[in-house]
C-alpha cells in the first residue's frame, strides 16, 4: 500500500518541484501563455477525450457534477459565518475556503489513483466546479457579473459535446479522439509545473492566520467530502474521487483573482502556500484512507 501511495504522489511532487525550482533559479516561464494554452486548448480536449469515451453511465458523471455544486454551496455556508465571527472579509477569504485545487492537484491524483475512469469522474467534478468558479465565484470577488464570461469558457461546449456522444452512445471518430487525447495530455503536466512556478513566486504574510484558514480548508474539505459521499450513497471510486477533490488545498486561481480585483493578494497567497504545504503532508494519509 505504501509503495502504491508513493507511486501516486511521486509524479505530482516531482513535477510541481521542477516548476518550483525552475522559478527559483530565475528561469523564464510565461505563465500567461501556458495558462491560456491549458484553458483554451488542453483542458477542453482533456475533458472531451475523458468524458466522451469513458465506460461510465451518464448518471454517474451527472452525480459528480452535482457533488461539485453541493460541495461549493456547503463550503460557502460554513466559511461565511466563520469569517464573520473572526471579522475577516468574505470577499478576500471566502474563495480560499470554497475553491479547492481540483485541477492542478485533484486531476492528477485521481488519474494516478484510479486510472482513466477516475480521471473521467474527476473531470466531471472539475468541469462543474470551473463553471461555478469562473461565473458566480468571480462575480462575488469582483463585485460584478458578465454573461460574456460564459462565452469565454471552452470547457462548457467541450463538456456538452462529450455528453452528446455519451448520451447517444455514438462512437467518437478515431481521428477526433486521437487529436483531443494528444492535446489533452498537455493539461496535467503543465498544470503541475505551473503550480510549482506559482508557489515559488507567492509572497505570504500573516502566517498564523494563513495556517488557521488552511486547517479549516483541509478539514472542512475532508468532512464535506465524506458527508456528501454518505448522503449521496457513493461507494468505491466515486466516493474516493469526491473525497479527494473536496480535500484539495486552496486553488492558485484564488491568488490570481485576489490580485486582479485588489482583494489583499498577499493574504490570499499565504493561505495558498500554507494549505499546499499542509496538504502535501496529509496526502499520504488521505490516499491511504480512500484506497
Amino acid at each position: 500500500m505504501f509503495a502504491d501511495i508513493f507511486a501516486i504522489l511521486a509524479p505530482v511532487f516531482i513535477t510541481t518541484g521542477l516548476g518550483y525550482f525552475w522559478a527559483r533559479a530565475g528561469k523564464h516561464f510565461d505563465t500567461n501563455l501556458v495558462t491560456s494554452i491549458v484553458t483554451y486548448f488542453a483542458t477542453p480536449c482533456l475533458t472531451f477525450a475523458a468524458l466522451a469515451t469513458v465506460e461510465l453511465g451518464g448518471d454517474t458523471l451527472v452525480l459528480m457534477g452535482t457533488a461539485a455544486l453541493a460541495a461549493n454551496v456547503i463550503f460557502a455556508l460554513i466559511g461565511w459565518p466563520v469569517l464573520k465571527i473572526f471579522n475577516l472579509s468574505p470577499r478576500t477569504y471566502l474563495q480560499s475556503l470554497t475553491w479547492p485545487n481540483v485541477g492542478n492537484v485533484g486531476l492528477p491524483l485521481c488519474l494516478l489513483a484510479y486510472g482513466q475512469e477516475g480521471l473521467a469522474l474527476s473531470v466531471a467534478f472539475f468541469a462543474a466546479y470551473v463553471v461555478i468558479q469562473l461565473t458566480i465565484g468571480v462575480a462575488f470577488v469582483s463585485g460584478s457579473f458578465s454573461i460574456k464570461s460564459l462565452a469565454k469558457m471552452p470547457i462548457i461546449p467541450a463538456t456538452l459535446i462529450a455528453t452528446g456522444f455519451l448520451a447517444t452512445d455514438t462512437a467518437v471518430p478515431e481521428w477526433l479522439y486521437n487529436t483531443t487525447n494528444l492535446i489533452g495530455q498537455l493539461t496535467i503536466p503543465l498544470m503541475l509545473f505551473t503550480l510549482g512556478v506559482s508557489l515559488a513566486k507567492l509572497r505570504p504574510v500573516s502566517l498564523a492566520r494563513s495556517t488557521a484558514l488552511s486547517f479549516l480548508r483541509l478539514g472542512m474539505g475532508f468532512g464535506v467530502g465524506l458527508g456528501l459521499s454518505e448522503v449521496m450513497g457513493l461507494t468505491g471510486m466515486e466516493r474516493g474521487v469526491v473525497i479527494l477533490q473536496c480535500s484539495m488545498p486552496v486553488a492558485v486561481f484564488c491568488y490570481l483573482f485576489a490580485q486582479l480585483y485588489n482583494r489583499e493578494p498577499e493574504e490570499v497567497a499565504g493561505v495558498v502556500i500554507s494549505s499546499s504545504f499542509l496538504a502535501a503532508i496529509a496526502l499520504p494519509a488521505l490516499l491511504w484512507y480512500v484506497l
